[in-house]
């Protein structure tokens, strides 16, 4: 894989940061957007800006093809059985929202359990805790292992007869571990339950084919994927979404209106309410459209090799330990240093242009399960190389000549 060319692709990563070359390395939190990416953005907004589905004006047509063609892209990208199945969100966070508050509210009462995974972050608990409060139904929470590993077992034994949901994320966002999702969706569909992935970490560095996970709803965010901000992707089997009721109302979602009834449209607008952000969706389908002229086979051998060396380059810093050591990983490392708070690494490493993340990242369970107040975390993309992974290390050993 030539990462030079990659690199090339992306202007934002040729500037400097207090004096130094960008090492760029919170790519968990949101990937960098390809020159082709932001091309699409000016170019939607100099030639097609209109609203979609309502005009019939020329500019409004193109408009309307363009989102509808991003759709079909996303389709084609997660091998979904239709374009029906593919609803454009705001990101992950509204997908599992959505799917809390249509499929779940309208499912689950007293009794009923939804069962989730100790490695979620917010956004894969919060909406079911809100659903549960709703309906009373009882989350449950599959405890992980101190590596960072899900018990599966313990998973299997706590879905049962009650269970209606299980919502498990794909890769964790603070440890990187890869969950054995098929096996979930096994245990879960052997139970009658359906099964949610979170895939906001998985979308950028594995394959996602739905139909061979096997899943019942797949949510990501574009943001994670080199696309724009404020648009995500919620995936559903076209026989559940057609079954849910509406979750916002408004604009496109409505198929007749009058003061003693509405009727809604058919999928997938049933769930777009009001103005989409479709630039969002069409900047979206531009990043895909960049990643399917790569070879992502070696761009994911080539992101293995980089985690391999991350993961040992952080650990051969004297009093630095890594959290999280699952043997299927992907994409990120988080450490802490002995004597040294986290966002204070994250400060000397800033001044030495290397961008991590830290904090609790929106997991704080998953700190409060491994007894720490935060980490640090490190997380890759495609246009990282091996140099800036020991830009990294050797700005820990920085941090140690400034802090200790």
């Amino acid at each position: 894989m030539d990462v030079g060319r990659v690199r090339a692709d992306f202007p934002i990563l040729g500037q400097r940061v207090h004096g130094r070359p960008l090492v760029y390395l919170d790519n968990a939190a949101t990937t960098q957007k390809p020159a082709v990416v932001i091309e699409a953005l000016r170019r939607y907004y100099e030639a097609d800006n209109a609203n979609i589905h309502r005009g019939v004006h020329a500019l409004s047509q193109r408009a309307t093809a363009a989102y509808e063609r991003a759709r079909e892209r996303v389709r084609a990208y997660i091998n979904a059985a239709s374009e029906r199945e593919v609803i454009f969100v705001r990101g992950t966070t509204e997908a599992i929202n959505l799917v809390a508050q249509s499929h779940g509210r309208s499912r689950l009462g007293p009794g009923d359990e939804v069962v989730v995974t100790a490695m979620e972050h917010h956004s894969n608990i919060v909406p079911w805790q809100l659903v549960c409060q709703q309906t009373g139904a009882k989350l449950r929470v599959a405890p992980m292992t101190d590596e960072g590993e899900l018990r599966l077992d313990c998973l299997a034994g706590m879905v049962g007869e009650r269970t209606r949901i299980v919502s498990a994320v794909h890769v964790s966002n603070s440890l990187g571990t890869i969950n054995p999702v098929r096996e979930i969706v096994e245990i879960a569909h052997a139970a009658g339950a359906v099964v949610l992935l979170d895939g906001a970490q998985a979308v950028a560095h594995l394959p996602i084919d739905v139909r061979e996970l096997g899943c019942d709803f797949y949510a990501f965010s574009g943001h994670k994927l080199y696309g724009p901000t404020g648009i995500g992707v919620l995936y559903g089997r076209e026989h559940l979404l057609d079954a849910m009721p509406p979750y916002q109302g408004g604009g496109d979602m409505i198929n007749t209106v009058s003061f003693e009834q509405t009727t809604f449209a058919a999928l997938p607008a049933k769930f777009e309410a009001g103005t989409p952000n479709i630039s969002g969706a069409i900047g979206l389908a531009a990043a895909i459209e960049y990643l399917e002229g790569l070879d992502m086979a070696a761009v994911r051998r080539h992101e293995e090799e980089l985690l391999d060396r991350m993961g040992r380059a952080i650990a051969s810093v004297d009093g630095v330990r890594l959290v999280g050591t699952a043997s299927r990983k992907s994409g990120i490392v988080s450490f802490v240093m002995e004597g040294v708070h986290p966002h204070d690494i994250g400060t000397v490493l800033d001044m030495e242009g290397v961008a991590i993340r830290t904090g609790h990242h929106c997991t704080q369970p998953v700190m409060q399960r491994l007894g720490l107040p935060a980490t640090a975390r490190a997380s890759l993309a495609i246009y990282n190389t091996p140099a800036e992974v020991d830009a990294l290390a050797e700005g820990l050993r920085r941090v140690k000549e400034v802090l200790l």
